[in-house]
């Protein structure tokens, strides 16, 4: 069985998730669900960044110990991922004694390999990126951090130094023979722009005089940088160090999923600190957009940050409307390798109109002729394979456009086309064919409608299911298709279903009435206060 293995950066616990750091893990889960739909052994990997400055800081204000700190938070962050069905396989805390070893015994071999030694460094330095910065960002933001907007502090200390200038033009031929490995290309450009105008210099992966953190195995004075022991997370997670059958059997990654503020350690630093202990790159890093928040009184578009006061955690995105509407808006109206935007109205407005009155209409319309006029079976069509109401072309073709989204992780691009050319052609379908009116003078006829409905819907379900795995599996589950729901595949989408004796449907009429998928929502004023509606 081939093997997909994949991460997502690993979040700073100095803070709960906001809804820009579940944009990325949805994303990710999205091509986990679909590796394994399509047979994969998969490998779906996270966590936190722990072994930080601000994470001790953290602790001290609130009177807790850093580690107490740190599992406590790491609990808080399972606990949202887990709310939204992110089906990852390991959850790694860099506090974690395992992870530690395994550090020390890459760092080492680095080490011995000759790429790290020691020396001096004085440069500027910002505390909450626990980075030095060069002196031309310096000069350009006066002396600000770009993106903390807080005094860069003038730091000198004896460090140890990672050769990172040694692999420049290895990384470039890299990126040359492997366009795929920085994705979306215009990552790729900014990072091959960046090296052959300003260069690559060596790095340094020390701190001196910090309690909290991982101890340099060859000088305990120092302990680990921050990002090259965050970074090792994705290897030390499968195995390196203590699972080499693991280790071998997943690496290296075909992908990691990280933000775009990221891309250079993770396309420059990461490849060059495995090449330099010995190992293979990842197959690809692909960068995505950030969610900003759009602003409901100025209608001014903000990025989300707590000094402005517009932080919205998952949580209270799932309890005002529900977990598979959250997936679906992020997932449908933020283009994946872009940026995106959140507000409550938008939210609501393609609740209701793609979720509520389309995808959820279309299924209580089905089952409840079904039962009404027919008991629940459609008479007639034993052996007959209806054909899923597809706007253009065949449904294999459809398939095809939505796998190529998913793949290329435009999953807006593959949400959009099953909506385009898949639930609204068989809504107007059925407002055409008014099955409903048909059933009264031609019951055999209208049972051909309804088969064709009935079809899309369960070619929607298998397209769904990596996206609204809940809702998919409700869809299919309203009738006793013939392949197990867990067998399911992108490919049994793209031929239809020979009806068998027992077709029938399998969710029944609750007071004459389907149980609706996604009951349509109101907005009261202000914006933020949502109410199902009667």
């Amino acid at each position: 069985m081939a093997t997909w293995f994949q991460t997502t950066a690993i979040d700073y616990p100095n803070s709960r998730p906001h809804i820009g750091t579940a944009f990325e893990k949805l994303g990710a889960d999205v091509q986990a669900r679909y590796r394994r739909m399509e047979g994969f052994e998969v490998f779906f990997l996270m966590g936190n960044d722990e072994n930080t400055v601000k994470v001790s800081k953290q602790a001290a204000q609130m009177g807790l110990d850093p580690q107490s700190y740190c599992d406590e938070m790491a609990r808080q962050f399972r606990a949202v991922w887990d709310a939204l069905d992110i089906s990852y396989d390991i959850f790694i805390q860099t506090s974690s004694e395992r992870h530690k070893q395994c550090c020390r015994k890459f760092i080492q071999k680095v080490y011995d390999n000759g790429y790290i030694y020691k020396g001096d460094y004085e440069g500027w330095y910002c505390s909450e990126c626990e980075e030095f910065k060069t002196q031309k960002q310096y000069d350009e933001h006066q002396g600000m951090c770009p993106t903390h907007k807080i005094a860069l502090i003038r730091r000198s200390e004896p460090c140890y130094y990672f050769r990172l200038s040694a692999f420049q033009e290895r990384l470039l031929e890299h990126y040359q023979k492997h366009p795929e490995f920085i994705q979306p290309e215009s990552r790729r450009n900014e990072i091959i722009s960046l090296i052959q105008t300003e260069g690559l210099r060596d790095v340094n992966i020390s701190r001196r005089g910090e309690s909290w953190g991982i101890r340099m195995p060859f000088d305990p004075e120092f302990t680990i940088y921050v990002w090259f022991d965050a970074l090792l997370t994705y290897i030390t997670g499968i195995g390196y160090g203590d699972d080499e059958a693991t280790f071998r059997k997943y690496w290296p990654a075909n992908v990691h999923f990280i933000g775009k503020d990221i891309t250079r350690f993770h396309c420059a630093l990461w490849p060059a600190m495995l090449w330099a202990a010995g190992e293979e790159a990842p197959r690809q890093v692909f960068a995505h957009g950030f969610v900003y928040i759009k602003n409901e009184e100025s209608g001014i578009v903000e990025k989300i940050s707590k000094s402005l006061g517009n932080v919205i955690e998952p949580m209270e995105v799932i309890s005002k409307f529900n977990r598979e509407a959250f997936r679906y808006y992020f997932l449908r109206e933020c283009p994946y390798p872009s940026d995106g935007e959140f507000s409550w109205s938008r939210f609501a407005e393609i609740y209701n109109s793609e979720l509520a009155n389309n995808l959820g209409n279309l299924l209580s319309r089905c089952l409840t002729l079904i039962w009404r006029n027919y008991a629940g079976a459609l008479p007639g069509l034993v052996g007959q394979a209806p054909a899923a109401v597809v706007a253009a072309g065949s449904a294999a073709e459809f398939i095809a456009q939505v796998r190529q989204g998913v793949e290329s992780y435009h999953y807006h691009q593959a949400l959009q086309a099953t909506l385009q050319h898949l639930l609204t052609p068989t809504n107007q379908y059925l407002e055409a064919q008014a099955p409903w009116k048909l059933v009264k003078t031609d019951p055999a006829a209208a049972a051909q409608v309804l088969a064709r409905a009935v079809e899309s819907l369960r070619v929607a379900a298998i397209v769904l299911k990596p996206f609204l795995p809940r809702t998919a599996a409700a869809i299919y589950e309203s009738f006793n298709f013939q392949l197990p729901w867990d067998q399911v595949r992108y490919a049994d989408a793209a031929e239809p279903e020979v009806l068998r004796e027992d077709r029938r449907a399998a969710a029944p009429l609750v007071d004459g009435k389907p149980k609706p998928l996604f009951p349509r929502i109101e907005l009261d004023s202000p914006p933020q206060s949502p109410k199902t509606s009667r």
